[in-house]
């Protein structure tokens, strides 16, 4: 509870404090009556006031009902979009994450896919040298699924290259969609730096570049670095060291206002991915919260009813 819809309904509350002050003052007088009359002082059991002090615990809790309290609601963003970039450059070879990095990456994607809120327009992009538009957004995720399974090397990262396109295919959505841009989120995973073209900074082609026109776009990237320090390929018949980079990745996900993750395994990798998808997923809102006041208050009504019978052998007054 961190709010009220009817926050003037919390007046009624005068109304228990009235009541104990009444209560307080007719048990004086009465004590003051009886001493009155007799010599002796008559003991009084401090039972015979619990029905009273649980009857006025049920109207406050009646009136922090009227109120309507608010709490938090998760709602499922049903127009929303999300763009899964993966990598496919020849570093996804590594076996440090088995069977590579890039299977690892496909199957952490597909279970992220099945999750995923139904409502979501979710799109694919993979890239290397290029990127390829695999999937536009849809929210029939089978076409994700079956499309991760293609995904192939090739040479080169062209990372900004890929932001650049998942915003084209975000654009359009947006387009079609209606008056109002959906809410839309770009998920990028790659084991390194951008290498085409060799400066993040390239005002056409520049992972940064990409990144900061995403942020003037309302679409944050959250960005996943993907494997270990010790990532090794086979080239041309020699072990060449791939080890995962995070400072482009990083610098991209803080540019553009979204979020950093790293992930060294599959076990890690999935855990980043729910992390995502509650986040993207749904939307929280206040909503009312007055019902569990209300029956707690019902209830502690018939608790002071059946106190009153069994302490007093009648009803508190």
């Amino acid at each position: 509870m961190y709010g009220f819809q009817r926050p003037a309904m919390l007046l009624f509350g005068l109304i228990p404090l009235v009541l104990l002050a009444l209560y307080v003052l007719v048990q004086a007088r009465r004590r003051r009556r009886l001493h009155r009359y007799t010599e002796a002082v008559v003991p009084q059991s401090w039972w015979r006031h619990i029905p009273i002090a649980v009857s006025l615990l049920c109207l406050v809790l009646l009136t922090i009902a009227l109120a309507t309290p608010t709490n938090d609601m998760r709602i499922p963003r049903n127009r929303a979009v999300v763009m899964l970039v993966i990598d496919m450059s020849n570093s996804m070879r590594a076996t440090d994450v088995p069977p590579n990095r890039l299977k690892a990456a496909e199957e952490a994607a597909s279970q992220f896919t099945s999750q995923l809120t139904p409502g979501i327009n979710l799109g694919l992009v993979g890239f290397a040298g290029t990127p390829y538009l695999l999937v536009p957004p849809t929210p029939q995720h089978q076409a994700t699924l079956e499309a991760l399974k293609k995904l192939d090397f090739a040479d080169s990262t062209a990372t900004g290259e890929a932001i650049f396109t998942a915003l084209h295919a975000i654009e359009a959505t947006a387009i079609a969609g209606g008056d109002t841009p959906p809410p839309a989120r770009i998920v990028l995973l790659s084991d390194g730096g951008e290498n085409k073209p060799s400066d993040p900074q390239d005002p056409h082609d520049g992972a940064y570049t990409a990144a900061r026109l995403a942020k003037d776009q309302g679409v944050p990237i959250s960005t996943i670095a993907f494997g270990t320090k010790g990532g090794e390929i086979e080239m041309k018949g020699q072990r060449v060291a791939v080890p995962v980079s995070t400072d482009q990745m990083k610098t991209i996900a803080r540019l553009s206002g979204g979020q950093f993750y790293t992930a060294t395994n599959i076990g890690e990798l999935n855990k980043t991915y729910n992390s995502i998808e509650n986040d993207i997923g749904y939307r929280t809102v206040p909503g009312p919260g007055g019902a569990g006041w209300l029956r707690l208050g019902v209830i502690t009504a018939l608790i002071a009813t059946a106190l009153a019978l069994l302490i007093n052998r009648r009803l508190p007054t």
